[in-house]
């Protein structure tokens, strides 16, 4: 299907893009890999009367790995993640999530700024970045803004935003060297969208047993959550499998999926259940 008619920009500083979109009243989208925008415009999903080209905008592809956490520009793209060694000890959870990421020509184009800002409720990215507490930055004409994970997402597709902000960084807090971390999904088919997906981490306290466990979801609801009551059964717990499989019967429990053509609702939450199992289990090991 042709796309819709619309205007096109490429601007190659942050404030003329930000100046593009605050002058076309909400009409604008910005377009960085163009990998859910694209199919969007296709099926007349949307129909902006302008696209801002974000691909000229400097220093917003960068990886940066510091004492603070990991810092990941908005251009920065699943297969950078990918090849970027540092992260297997910076980060293994983002990068053991982005090895789900559809496929590889998606990972070759598609941007961590343009998953967060599309929130698709089962898309890795936004599930990693609520697991691990993230901060999301944004700039508009009203400055720069700092977003928890967990007041960006406030539905399907639908974000904290406005509509002259692009987000410009994902930032992670460090990665202790005590920290266990595991994460599944499953989709019918390789690359699909996840019908279930569990991000998880925890630390170890001096006597071996888990302390600051987080547990998220993607896939199961409108927007990626963490699940409290889950993270309550594990924590000050030594993690043997029995005790997985009530952290999973906790997870299972807890979360509230919808039923549409591809499982039921007890379907999805039993295979959450499953994920946080296996998860916590790959964590341990």
């Amino acid at each position: 299907m042709k796309l819709p008619p619309f205007e096109y920009a490429c601007p190659t500083t942050l404030n003329e893009a930000v100046a593009l979109l605050a002058s076309h009243n909400g009409e604008a989208k910005a377009i960085a890999g163009g990998q859910s925008l694209v199919p969007m415009l296709a099926f007349r999903l949307a129909r902006p009367s302008l696209l801002v080209d974000l691909r000229k905008l400097p220093g917003l592809n960068e990886i940066k790995i510091g004492a603070d956490g990991v810092r990941l520009g908005a251009l920065v793209r699943w297969r950078d993640i990918q090849d970027d060694k540092r992260l297997e000890s910076a980060h293994p959870l983002l990068k053991a999530a982005i090895a789900h990421v559809a496929h590889y020509q998606i990972r070759n184009r598609g941007t961590v700024g343009g998953s967060v800002a599309h929130a698709d409720p089962a898309a890795e990215m936004p599930g990693v970045c609520v697991a691990c507490d993230a901060v999301i930055t944004a700039a508009g004409k009203g400055g720069t803004r700092a977003i928890k994970a967990a007041d960006f997402f406030e539905g399907a597709l639908t974000t904290a935003l406005k509509p002259d902000e692009i987000v410009t960084e994902i930032h992670l807090p460090a990665w202790p060297a005590v920290r266990r971390s595991g994460f599944q999904e499953f989709a019918r088919r390789r690359g699909d969208f996840a019908m279930s997906g569990v991000a998880l981490f925890y630390d170890l306290d001096a006597g071996g047993k888990a302390t600051n466990a987080h547990i998220g979801t993607i896939g199961v609801g409108d927007r990626p959550r963490r699940l409290a009551k889950a993270e309550a059964a594990l924590n000050g717990q030594a993690v043997t499998e029995a005790l997985a499989v009530k952290v999973g019967e906790a997870a299972a429990a807890e979360v509230d999926p919808q039923e549409d053509i591809h499982a039921s609702a007890a379907y999805r939450r039993s295979l959450t259940g499953t994920l946080c199992e296996r998860a916590l289990l790959a964590a341990a090991r």
